[in-house]
């Protein structure tokens, strides 16, 4: 599939760094850098912009070794672009470690995945089938 995109970001346009990757790095397009202090939490602009086709949406989602390495993770996790935005893709970026974090120019801050998506309508009824599992909610499974 083929998306149209702008790049202003001064980088390349994402990819996917291996054959079965579902995600694509996004990098921080930013002038000067930026020191996220513990718990803070920060917009930061990536340069693109993107034409989604009707009924996909992109996710953004952390990238693993920022969380485990650094504790760095997504306020909005996954934040959620849908097909009719136009604006600038920027990463809710949030520091959830108890050290500064500095990002420089360039540097991959979250991964991006397309996925395909469905618009449901609602249909209102009285009951609903019975399953095995029934209302049982959080922990109800197992230890």
């Amino acid at each position: 599939m083929e998306i149209k995109i702008i790049n202003r970001s001064g980088h390349s346009l994402p990819q996917y760094e291996t054959v079965h990757a579902a995600g694509m790095d996004l990098r921080a397009a930013i002038a000067e850098d930026i020191t996220l202090k513990p718990l803070q939490r920060l917009l930061v602009p990536t340069g693109l912009f993107m034409e989604l086709p009707i009924g996909y949406e992109a996710q953004i989602r952390p990238r693993s070794g920022l969380a485990y390495k650094h504790g760095i993770s997504i306020v909005n996790a996954p934040g959620t672009i849908d097909a009719d935005y136009r604006g600038e893709i920027k990463v809710l970026l949030v520091n959830l470690s108890d050290t500064d974090f500095k990002i420089v120019n360039g540097d991959r801050i979250a991964q991006m995945v397309v996925a395909k998506h469905e618009t449901v309508s609602w249909q209102a009824v009285d009951s609903l089938g019975e399953t095995d599992r029934g209302e049982g909610g959080y922990g109800h499974t197992g230890k």
